[in-house]
């Protein structure tokens, strides 16, 4: 007889990243600054890499633990790091 994983823990970081991908358009659609929906889908990210790191598994499992979360964390710092480049003359001029 299997086991099944309770419904919950199979989905892992998936919905995170969902949502924030919703969420990061509501916010550029609201502010209308495409450079803060990039940082805030980073964000968003790094954040499911910590919940990938701390275990959960999910749809988002395609390789390894470590694959996973390195890939995730990467493109969420590379995110973060060309909306802020991107908005780097605004942050400085003030």
């Amino acid at each position: 007889m299997s086991r099944s994983r309770p419904r919950q823990e199979r989905w892992g970081p998936y919905p995170i990243v969902l949502l924030g991908a919703v969420l990061a358009v509501a916010s550029t659609a609201v502010v209308g600054d495409p450079r803060w929906g990039g940082f805030a889908l980073g964000v968003i990210m790094v954040l499911a890499a910590l919940v990938r790191l701390s275990g959960g598994g999910g749809l988002l499992a395609v390789r390894r633990r470590a694959t996973d979360t390195l890939t995730l964390a990467v493109f969420g710092v590379a995110l973060m790091g060309g909306a802020v480049a991107l908005a780097w003359t605004e942050l400085t001029s003030r």
